[in-house]
């Protein structure tokens, strides 16, 4: 069984390839190559993409991150040209910036629309060719799910925060509607010789009560991949009691830094100064008096050479998220 996890990240851990580098776009970018899937494989139909087919394409593409995090400005472009608002987006525009520049996959075509008679049946994210020849589609998904169930381990109890989405609705969708759009009929009429192979791309974090008066102890849903990136959550009213047990500082993560564990560095100009962006738990409560939905946050403590490293994160949801998150998911 496992329980909520604990806030503060394992300092034993292995180093991830992302660890290393120092530019928070690049460190993004190498979270999602790098980064464990939410999901287990899901045969037949729900195929797990594979971004590298050899040991030595993945040790290309960490030596190629590692240039890149010295000369990110290419990559920094290509970002602000996409004026991206949205998560998904972001994700997509950094998939598709590794898939031109980067040393595995070759990109083919990006978000490739299927119509009928003038109606779109649906987009095809990304086609991929390897370098042995195989034609792949992936689809790609950034989710932040929030475990609402009262001790329960089904998919369907893993909820959006703001309960517009739901994991089992998700991979659904993906595999009765999205993953199939390749092998359609009309798909051979856009030009792209085939066959392509389906693949989910599926990354992000699921987070779970961080006192165990909402879920208790649980084990994963049998679809659900052990080693997927994991946060808590936490009611307003628990949040002093919950933060208290932290020695950490405290910041609101917006929505295009839910990517990446955050680190800032002490000499990075751009970022704003530790004294207007970190703040005690006491602070950041009063700062989310007017948040009517949940806030993701993160704790960091700042090291020896004055960089500020993410220790875990979290959402602070109000007080009736829980039941009506429970609500949510029996729909």
């Amino acid at each position: 069984m496992n329980a909520a996890p604990g806030p503060v990240a394992d300092a034993a851990a292995p180093l991830a390839p992302f660890d290393l580098l120092r530019d928070a776009v690049v460190r993004d970018l190498a979270w999602l190559l790098f980064s464990p899937d939410l999901l287990r494989a899901q045969p037949p139909a729900g195929v797990l993409a594979r971004l590298f087919e050899t040991p030595a394409e993945e040790a290309a593409t960490i030596a190629w991150l590692h240039a890149l995090d010295a000369s990110p400005d290419g990559l920094h472009r290509h970002i602000a040209a996409s004026r991206i608002t949205r998560l998904g987006r972001y994700a997509e525009c950094l998939l598709g910036w590794f898939l031109q520049h980067g040393p595995a996959a070759r990109l083919v075509a990006a978000n490739v629309a299927l119509r009928r008679a003038g109606v779109t049946l649906g987009e095809c994210d990304f086609l991929v060719e390897t370098a042995s020849g195989r034609r792949l589609h992936w689809e790609l998904a950034v989710k932040c799910y929030l475990h609402a169930g009262a001790g329960r381990a089904q998919l369907a109890d893993y909820v959006g925060p703001n309960l517009q989405d739901r994991f089992d609705l998700k991979l659904s969708h993906l595999l009765d509607h999205q993953l199939p759009l390749s092998a359609r009929e009309e798909f051979a009429t856009l030009g792209h010789r085939g066959p392509w192979e389906p693949a989910m791309f599926l990354k992000g974090w699921l987070f779970y009560g961080a006192t165990g008066s909402e879920t208790g102890a649980l084990q994963d849903a049998p679809q659900i991949d052990p080693a997927h990136a994991r946060g808590w959550w936490t009611t307003r009213p628990d949040w002093p009691a919950f933060s208290a047990t932290q020695a950490a500082t405290w910041k609101v993560l917006p929505r295009l830094e839910w990517l990446a564990p955050r680190r800032y560095e002490a000499s990075d100009a751009s970022e704003p100064s530790p004294e207007t962006v970190f703040v005690d738990a006491a602070t950041l409560l009063n700062q989310l008096e007017r948040q009517t939905g949940p806030t993701m946050v993160a704790s960091f403590v700042c090291d020896e050479a004055g960089r500020w490293i993410e220790q875990s994160r979290g959402f602070i949801v109000p007080d009736d998220w829980p039941r009506r998150g429970q609500a949510f998911a029996r729909q």
